[in-house]
């Protein structure tokens, strides 16, 4: 299949291209800002009229959650603005959008993993961006997917992440003091990567053309939790890990969900994937850590 690859400099886009020698299938072109503003709906159209793919990705987003907040016009254009763009460019060119979205569309009043059938109320501008993208794509009318994914990371470095910052800080600091208020499913970017295009190597049937899906670690842990698990993998047990709740944690401009954990019940079920438990995903990833950049 040819394929399409935006936001090819980010975190998940990095992970497609350290994934795509294992699908020689497939004919992947990857497209970075430089190569492609997917706001620009002029431009938009133009790539993919030339470069007739069957599938595009966007992997491109705005995902600095306090950032989005003091300047939400930055993440309306790439998370909003280019959504709308790219998925009105791909329905017209008759392409297959996959398009990445975030636990952030909810506001984390449950306390148990949110389905797709939950009705979304993001707490954030993060969030409000992500999921009016969401609403363009499908108001766009052409065949997509929509997978949310939370606590996105990867371990190649240069990636910014909590993983690679909890590695960093917990060999530079003495202590550090995590949130246990705050429960998430921590999601292997290089998983989501692989697992896309794995299953664009086989024909999708019309019902797995059309819809939202979540697709996260399974289980769930605090944001302590994932440190705890960080540091005992990494053996950097000589740093003290402090428990505190978000209150007693210095003011951040974006409020976070409580609660955002994803079932991936309904993913696993159409495309007979099952989804491994963030634990062992953390620990395949850092018993090998990546070292490109």
């Amino acid at each position: 299949m040819r394929l399409l690859i935006t936001g090819a400099g980010g975190q998940l886009g990095r992970e497609f291209q350290a994934a795509a020698a294992a699908f020689p299938q497939h004919d992947i072109i990857f497209a970075d800002h430089a190569a492609l503003d997917v706001a620009d709906a002029a431009a938009a159209r133009r790539l993919l009229r030339r470069l007739r793919v069957e599938a595009v990705v966007n992997a491109a987003a705005f995902t600095q959650v306090d950032l989005a907040e003091t300047q939400p016009e930055l993440a309306e254009r790439v998370n909003h603005r280019g959504a709308a763009c790219l998925a009105q460019a791909a329905a017209e060119a008759e392409s297959l959008l996959i398009h990445i979205s975030t636990d952030y569309v909810f506001d984390g009043s449950k306390r148990t993993p949110y389905t797709e059938q939950d009705r979304p109320a993001p707490l954030s501008a993060y969030g409000r961006t992500k999921l009016a993208g969401e609403q363009a794509v499908r108001a766009a009318g052409g065949r997509h997917l929509i997978l949310r994914t939370a606590w996105l990371y990867s371990t190649a470095a240069g990636s910014r992440n909590f993983v690679n910052t909890m590695r960093r800080l917990m060999q530079e600091k003495k202590e550090l003091r995590l949130v246990t208020d705050q429960i998430g499913s921590p999601t292997c970017a290089a998983d989501l990567a692989a697992d896309i295009l794995r299953l664009l190597s086989a024909p999708l049937p019309p019902a797995a053309q059309q819809g939202t899906y979540h697709y996260a670690g399974a289980g769930a842990c605090s944001r302590y939790e994932w440190a705890a698990a960080i540091r005992r993998l990494c053996g950097a047990e000589t740093c003290r890990l402090i428990p505190c709740t978000s209150a007693e944690y210095p003011p951040l401009p974006a409020p976070r969900p409580a609660y955002s954990a994803l079932s991936s019940q309904a993913f696993e079920a159409a495309f007979g994937r099952q989804l491994p438990h963030w634990q062992a995903a953390l620990a395949r990833r850092l018993s090998a850590p990546e070292k490109r950049g």
